[in-house]
């Protein structure tokens, strides 16, 4: 068994008080014994990070006293070369211990964000993929993951209000076609519409629905999940998958 959570979060006038804010969550699931934690995409007040070591040490502090990674969400990295959206990987150690890019960016992102080339798999607690935002759009993202080991798929993620019902379809159609649950956190304000989403999903004669959790408000919640539970109704539905053109 793997305890898996995510976390809701508000706007804050500082990265500071947002990040002081959020740790206190963070605190919170780590002594429930969550496992992992994901957090929305560009939640704070200044998205772009120069330094996620410096900016999310804290946070580093908390992975390592609960043994817990922490994925912090997803922001601007902006290097001498390149401009990317990235999502660093807080591992039980306390350490980045990888970062997972966004491939497709959205709309705006486009002018001025290079896309990511790599669906990278982290393994700590767990087997898991990062789909940043606009990426769960596309299946072949989700599905790159699952076939590259991913036993859970997190979502950074920062949806309007009214994207917010064909953002969910979208989740729980990955979750369905890839037969693995996904967790998926937004952030919630004036602007963005909340319902981060734990989706699972639950199986009777061979007909497999999702189970969905929804977070209201600013909050941290988590999930145990027996990730091993999923693997034969998996390797079933890729099997039935056949080449055409």
């Amino acid at each position: 068994m793997v305890k898996l959570g995510l976390i809701q979060t508000k706007s804050q006038s500082t990265n500071q008080k947002g990040i002081a804010q959020v740790s206190n969550i963070l605190k919170k699931l780590g002594r429930t014994g969550t496992d992992v934690v994901c957090l929305p995409e560009q939640w704070l007040k200044n998205n772009e990070i120069s330094d996620f070591d410096a900016e999310f040490s804290e946070f580093k502090k908390i992975a390592k006293e609960f043994s817990m990674t922490v994925i912090p969400g997803a922001f601007y990295e902006i290097t001498k070369t390149k401009t990317s959206i990235v999502s660093p990987i807080i591992g039980p150690k306390g350490e980045i211990i990888g970062k997972q890019e966004k491939i497709h960016p959205f709309d705006y992102e486009r002018d001025n964000v290079k896309p990511g080339k790599e669906a990278k798999i982290f393994d700590t607690a767990c087997k898991f993929g990062v789909i940043i935002c606009y990426d769960m759009v596309f299946p072949k993202v989700a599905n790159t993951f699952v076939k590259k080991g991913a036993q859970v798929l997190f979502s950074p993620s920062r949806i309007v209000r009214r994207g917010i019902e064909p953002w969910q379809m979208y989740v729980q159609v990955r979750a369905l076609e890839n037969r693995i649950p996904i967790l998926a956190a937004n952030v919630e304000n004036h602007r963005y519409g909340g319902n981060s989403l734990i989706i699972d999903l639950t199986e009777n004669n061979k007909v497999m629905t999702t189970k969905i959790m929804k977070l209201n408000g600013e909050c941290g919640t988590s999930k145990e999940f027996d990730l091993k539970k999923y693997e034969k109704s998996r390797e079933i539905r890729f099997s039935d998958s056949n080449k055409f053109q």
